[in-house]
């Protein structure tokens, strides 16, 4: 019996090589596609074929992952591949990209008779590259048995969050607002203390094993205290995740100014640090200690 063939567009990136590394290792028949091709080339040492466009990864594949940087990347290349879809196929949406882009990849999938689920992940490269990320997905629930070995192979755990589309997006944009606010105010808390003549390590330890703790918090405060922004997740793609929440607060006319303030400093930061991890804000609070 032929392996389950999974397109996956955007095999390249951050978050997209692992994922792809991690579905091929798993056993499944991975055709790879990323914009810079050189960027997906090391998925060859892993059994994945590597190909030079959308459309040939997506012919005759049996499940489509997109993993792009925004929705319009998303869109763009689906355009030029979803006709390319075998019958019967299943899209797999999983990068971050709010509601409204999720209701027109919903739409295209409808006008060409794909299936469509709409499976947002949290976490960032470390857990990418080990496997461990959340799936939270929403859509049909007669295609989760076909999906199931995707889903094992990047993730420690599935969320089946709804039977519609876009639930599950709504749901990473409610995580997404937790994590932006806690690096957030990491970075600032840590400046504070600095500003304050305090060794910021105190406060970390002040709250460490408590009910104020955060694995997060010790994370990200470690990194800004060694001054190592390598990127887990950048400063410009947390602006881009944050406007897409202020974009559905606004569309629901909800009173919560916290994220616009988070983005609005975050990206403040973007044109020195943009590159660098999304804790890297700090440096917008404590250009002194620069």
């Amino acid at each position: 019996m032929s392996r389950v063939v999974v397109a996956v567009l955007g095999a390249g990136g951050t978050m997209g090589l692992p994922m792809a590394r991690n579905i091929a290792r798993a056993g499944l028949d991975v055709r790879a596609w990323n914009r810079t091709r050189d960027k997906a080339e090391p998925l060859s040492d892993d059994g994945a074929t590597v190909v030079d466009t959308a459309a040939e990864a997506v012919d005759g594949a049996d499940a489509i992952v997109t993993m792009l940087a925004d929705g319009d990347a998303v869109l763009e290349s689906m355009r030029d591949a979803i006709p390319k879809a075998a019958a019967g196929s299943i899209w797999v949406q999983m990068s971050t990209i709010g509601e409204s882009a999720t209701e027109r990849c919903a739409d295209l999938a409808k006008e060409h008779d794909v299936a469509f689920l709409d499976a947002p992940v949290l976490g960032t490269k470390a857990p990418a590259e080990q496997g461990n990320l959340l799936v939270m997905a929403s859509g049909d629930a007669s295609l989760r048995d076909r999906v199931e070995p995707i889903f094992d192979a990047v993730g420690q755990r599935t969320m089946w969050v709804g039977d519609e589309p876009g639930i599950a997006s709504r749901l990473k944009l409610v995580t997404n607002s937790w994590v932006l606010s806690v690096v957030e105010a990491s970075a600032e808390t840590l400046a504070l203390a600095e500003g304050l003549d305090l060794d910021p390590r105190l406060f970390l330890e002040a709250v460490g094993g408590g009910p104020l703790d955060l694995g997060y918090l010790q994370n990200k405060g470690k990194a800004i205290l060694e001054r190592n922004f390598e990127p887990a997740f950048t400063l410009e793609l947390a602006v881009k995740d944050a406007s897409l929440v202020e974009e559905s607060i606004q569309r629901r006319e909800l009173d919560l100014p916290l994220l616009r303030t988070v983005r609005e400093r975050m990206a403040q930061g973007v044109p020195d640090h943009g590159d660098e991890d999304m804790s890297a804000t700090y440096w917008t609070s404590a250009p002194r200690s620069s």
